[in-house]
């Protein structure tokens, strides 16, 4: 029974007047609605309940025509945000068990995040009084927008998996090449993860962990994708000029200069998600092929025998290098520390607000991270803003545990991307970073652990140190050791 059936109709109206213009811009002209859901019908329906029984049928067989790819071209910018708050009012009222309906709520609330009413409006964040993290901005205009439906209760299991959505970007941001990103298993990770939430993607505070998720990745793809085009489109430029037809063979099939002539990045980037993520591995296949075996530019006077030996020479797959450590710049120093804090922040809400009998095992993405009850005490501790030896003592533990996390964290990633070089060439680089960072952590706490005793709070302080720093040493070992057997 609908609390308020006016107010329903009304949404529904919302929702049949965006449905059949998607509908009429798809089949060429205009979709008619039955003669009894007219809007100047609605408007002056006297049995609103009979009516609202109608239009939900009706609304219900417009959603099956359309699909996400649709809804996907239907939600563009110049939508109004009223029509959108309508759309994603009905997904989470009227929520089914299909993965499109899911896809259609994902859609929508990213829509809303990347087209506030007011510009800006999403960026400002305070903290609360006792330092805890608030709800974003987003999260809460979601909880207004929602206010009138069901909402589901997160499990346990439903914040574990939205904590993984968080490394998976920071991964996907890392990547300078579209196959690499391709290769690296993110995007069906991700489907994956919003599968397993089920009907907890209707929950306002997941819709706002996704919709973040899907712009930034979205901008990340889209940019890594038009560079591999446009690299695809100046190779057979190149092999063009040299008369040739012929670009490579993907799956068995003759890629052509014409078909990369006509090859339509928007086209690609607005179909149905299935189809369009099997162009997208064909291009990254293709693009992987021309780099391995480029159209090579010939001067007219090369002779039969040269053009054999370059044809060898392009056809022949490069070794795979040694790897060599990077150079240690500042930018990837900045980029780290910015990746440490943010890990000392998500540990130090989940021991705050997690049960005291069990806030020691911090749920991580390939782990569990266990805390000693000095570490414990550090990450709760309210004194840190302070000048004495038990805050430098604290400030110190609450660094050591995120520089190990951050270790084991990339030590996982890189024994999982040994069939992809490019990803784990990234997870290396990381690597390298930080046990530069945990040597000069090291140091300091060595410094500080030379203190005496009396100067310090008593010998706890310099025990529960010593006990932080071996496990930071055990990790450092083990990536270093990794390194060097690249």
């Amino acid at each position: 029974m609908v609390e308020d059936p006016k107010w329903e109709l009304a949404l529904l109206a919302t929702v049949q007047s965006f449905y059949q213009r998607i509908l009429s811009e798809q089949l060429g002209g205009k979709l008619p609605a039955p003669a009894e859901l007219a809007p100047d019908v609605i408007s002056h329906a006297e049995d609103v309940r009979s009516t609202l029984d109608q239009m939900q049928l009706w609304i219900q067989l417009l959603d099956m025509a359309i699909t996400p790819a649709m809804l996907r071209l239907g939600v563009q910018s110049d939508l109004d945000p009223e029509v959108a708050e309508a759309l994603l009012r009905y997904f989470a009222r009227h929520r089914d068990d299909s993965g499109a309906n899911r896809d259609k709520t994902d859609l929508v609330a990213t829509f809303l995040f990347r087209h506030p009413r007011v510009p800006g409006q999403w960026e400002q964040r305070g903290y609360g009084l006792d330092g805890s993290i608030p709800l974003s901005p987003f999260e809460i205009a979601l909880l207004e927008i929602l206010s009138e439906s069901d909402v589901p209760v997160l499990s346990e299991g439903d914040v574990q998996l939205l904590r993984e959505f968080g490394p998976l970007l920071d991964q996907a941001n890392r990547f300078q090449d579209f196959s690499a990103l391709m290769d690296s298993g993110i995007i069906p990770r991700v489907r994956q993860l919003k599968a397993s939430l089920g009907e907890s993607i209707y929950h306002p505070g997941v819709l706002a962990t996704l919709a973040p998720y899907n712009a930034a990745f979205g901008d990340r793809f889209h940019m890594l994708f038009e560079a591999a085009t446009q690299e695809i489109k100046d190779f057979a430029n190149q092999l063009e000029e040299l008369g040739g037809s012929i670009l490579s063979t993907v799956d068995g099939v003759e890629v052509t200069v014409e078909h990369v002539a006509a090859m339509n990045q928007e086209a690609l980037l607005k179909i149905d998600y299935t189809t369009a993520l099997e162009k997208f591995r064909r291009v990254s296949s293709l693009k992987k092929e021309l780099e391995r075996r480029p159209p090579i530019r010939r001067s007219q006077h090369d002779s039969p025998h040269s053009k054999k030996t370059a044809t060898a020479v392009a056809a022949a797959p490069a070794l795979a290098p040694k790897y060599v450590p990077v150079a240690i710049t500042a930018q990837a120093q900045s980029l780290e520390e910015a990746k440490l804090r943010r890990v000392e922040e998500s540990i130090r809400v989940f021991v705050r607000v997690a049960d005291p009998k069990f806030r020691q095992i911090v749920p991580m993405r390939y782990f569990n991270l266990m805390l000693t009850p000095d570490e414990v005490e550090a990450y709760t501790a309210d004194y840190l803003e302070q000048k004495t030896p038990k805050a430098d003592a604290a400030r110190m533990l609450f660094r050591l545990v995120a520089v190990t996390a951050r270790l084991t964290t990339e030590i996982e990633e890189l024994k999982r991307s040994r069939n992809s070089p490019s990803v784990w060439k990234l997870h290396a680089d990381s690597l390298v970073v930080l046990v530069d960072l945990a040597k000069t952590l090291a140091e300091a706490v060595e410094r500080l652990a030379v203190i005496p005793a009396e100067q310090k709070d008593g010998q706890s302080n310099r025990e529960s140190l010593r006990a932080s720093l071996d496990k930071l040493r055990q990790c450092t070992a083990e990536a270093a050791r990794l390194i060097e057997q690249a």
